[in-house]
């Protein structure tokens, strides 16, 4: 069964919650996948044992008047039994990858964002590049809508556009929010902070009370969120052009820095001279004397040239794609993590 499906079964429950929640399963083999658009699920051997361990809550009870007439006083109302479930090891990430989950305020951070979404309180994930902004999102929504954010993005890129189709006619082509705002899923703008504001204003009435866009594009139709719905952004702070507006920010109410995790590119088995000169560089670069630091993208892109070129090879493309105000700092920090001389990758005489 698809979330939507067994969230009206639960008397409405919103079916993003109900999605992460078997997404968590599958993930832990407690529920199989049996397709992937849209979403379904089916229950395995271990299901209803997992099942039995849930708190479920009890049906309302409409309470007996009193006999004088006199009103109850009005109880509180209950807290909603939550519906993700912890997370516990690697998450496969749609590309196949593995993604180890990190620590966010106690919990695994898959597992925070997930809350975050039922609780409906968008998310900004800012670092530098390479850190695993991307992964955690993927790791946490597999109900993902992307839009890769650049300057050339466009209103169209959002909410979609018309298409000429083989006959000869026009049809208007939906983009991810409105498949998003349909499905009840989550919509993840990347590089958010470099989109024109002007255009990235299409999805705030998304996310405010109103929970609706109008496509002027097509006839002014009107698209209200399914319950579900939610948006999560990602921002380069030290990327060329990357504003965060007061207005963005502020439709952002959870601000999350995500930095490397210098530890697992160990626990990955990447070079320990390599993590090292990564990790001084980090120093360094939180202490403001350079600009530049090799990121958990970048280790894991030395271990695959050091298994095709070689350790020296990869040791100089570490310096090589350093910023050139960075490279003589960065190659200071290299070679003494090596013990040698280092030289950026370069072509040499005729072979």
């Amino acid at each position: 069964m698809t979330p939507r499906v067994i969230a009206a079964q639960l008397g409405g429950r919103s079916s993003g919650a109900v999605g992460n929640a078997l997404q968590t399963l599958a993930d832990q083999g407690h529920a199989a996948v049996t397709a992937t658009a849209p979403l379904t699920y089916q229950a395995t051997a271990t299901t209803a044992g997992v099942a039995a361990g849930a708190i479920v809550p009890a049906p309302p009870v409409t309470p007996r008047p009193r006999p004088n007439g006199t009103p109850a006083p009005t109880p509180p109302p209950p807290a909603p039994a939550p519906l993700t479930v912890p997370v516990s090891g690697p998450i496969t990430r749609p590309n196949g990858a593995a993604y180890h989950p990190r620590t966010l305020s106690g919990m695994p951070d898959v597992t925070a964002l997930r809350r975050l979404r039922d609780a409906g309180v968008p998310a900004l994930m800012y670092g530098p590049p390479g850190t695993g902004k991307t992964s955690v999102i993927e790791a946490s929504f597999p109900d993902l809508e992307t839009v890769p954010g650049d300057g050339d993005t466009v209103v169209a890129d959002f909410v979609g556009d018309y298409t000429k189709t083989d006959d000869g006619r026009y049809v208007f082509i939906y983009g991810p929010l409105i498949r998003a705002m349909r499905a009840g899923a989550v919509l993840f703008i990347d590089d958010a902070t470099i989109i024109p504001p002007t255009v990235l204003a299409v999805v705030y009435p998304a996310m405010d009370g109103r929970r609706q866009i109008v496509i002027k594009a097509n006839g002014g139709e009107i698209v209200t969120a399914a319950p579900g719905f939610y948006v999560v952004a990602g921002h380069n702070p030290g990327v060329h052009g990357a504003i965060l507006s007061d207005a963005l920010a502020s439709r952002f109410s959870a601000q999350i820095m995500v930095s490397t995790d210098y530890d697992l590119a160990k626990e990955l088995g990447i070079d320990p001279r390599a993590v090292k000169a990564a990790r001084n560089l980090a120093t360094q670069q939180a202490k403001g004397e350079i600009g530049w630091a090799p990121q958990l993208r970048e280790l894991l892109a030395y271990q695959k040239i050091a298994a095709a070129l070689g350790t020296d090879a990869a040791a100089g493309n570490l310096v090589g794609i350093a910023p050139e105000e960075d490279r003589d700092a960065v190659a200071a920090v290299v070679c003494a993590a090596f013990g040698t001389t280092v030289e950026p990758l370069a072509l040499g005489a005729r072979a």
